[in-house]
């Protein structure tokens, strides 16, 4: 399985502090660790045609990135070209903020997204919805991840599950592949201790082995290193991969 290139794949938000220093230096850093792929959680103050410049000085692609809600309501447009000029084929929403988690805010997400995903369809782009474990908690009488699953268009949306938060929410991703299969085409391998705190993968409790067996089923396409609070970065990217390779 280490020889997928599917499996090298880092999120930059990782890296966030690094890449505000120096986002080129980071980039060839991230590149002689081994990765392959990038995932973008904003731009650092510079142009997606200037960074995929960069991108492939470094053998780098960036084949997903995530931008934010606002600018989605606000310019659609914008975020599918600044996707284009990237060259990534995912549009990834990744985060929703504490006041537009209402039962409302739910329901008029899931026609959004199905309209935001038609968008992309019609520019040769994929959208995707990123997890916490937020989505879990109920709302008005329904759990927000089934409402979006169940009432988005599987041709139009897809989904990039963070390993991490599925299992901080009590969630077996098993249970979703089987039950939605092929709409999980992006994943964030992030490991967790057993008291609940973020690890580097292999450092952690989660088996990954067997949740990649059904990567098939899932629609695995790119999996993304991550660790939110890593003290060292860019020594727990490295790690990850060394974990993540010898799978």
């Amino acid at each position: 399985m280490n020889s997928k290139p599917r499996l090298r794949g880092v999120q930059l938000y990782t890296l966030r502090a690094e890449m505000d220093r120096d986002l080129a230096g980071t980039l060839e850093a991230v590149a002689a660790a081994g990765y392959r792929q990038v995932e973008f959680a904003g731009f650092f103050g510079r142009e997606p045609a200037e960074i995929r410049t960069l991108l492939e000085a470094q053998g780098l692609t960036a084949p997903a990135s995530h931008f934010p809600l606002e600018q989605m309501e606000a310019d659609f447009a914008s975020v599918i070209a600044q996707a284009k000029a990237l060259g990534s084929q995912y549009v990834v929403l990744a985060w929703l903020e504490q006041g537009r988690r209402s039962a409302a805010d739910y329901r008029k997400l899931v026609q959004n997204l199905n309209h935001w995903g038609r968008l992309c369809r019609d520019a040769g782009l994929r959208l995707a919805y990123h997890n916490h474990d937020f989505e879990f908690v109920e709302t008005d009488g329904f759990i927000p991840y089934q409402l979006l699953l169940d009432g988005s268009d599987p041709g139009l949306v897809s989904f990039e599950m963070d390993i991490y938060w599925m299992h901080k929410a009590g969630q077996d991703p098993l249970d979703y592949f089987a039950r939605y299969p092929g709409r999980f085409p992006l994943w964030h391998l992030k490991d967790a201790t057993a008291a609940g705190t973020m690890a580097d993968v292999g450092l952690g409790i989660i088996d990954f082995p067997a949740l990649l067996a059904q990567a098939e089923k899932a629609g695995l396409e790119y999996a993304f290193v991550e660790r939110d609070d890593a003290a060292a970065p860019l020594q727990s990217i490295r790690h990850s991969f060394e974990t993540v390779t010898s799978w």
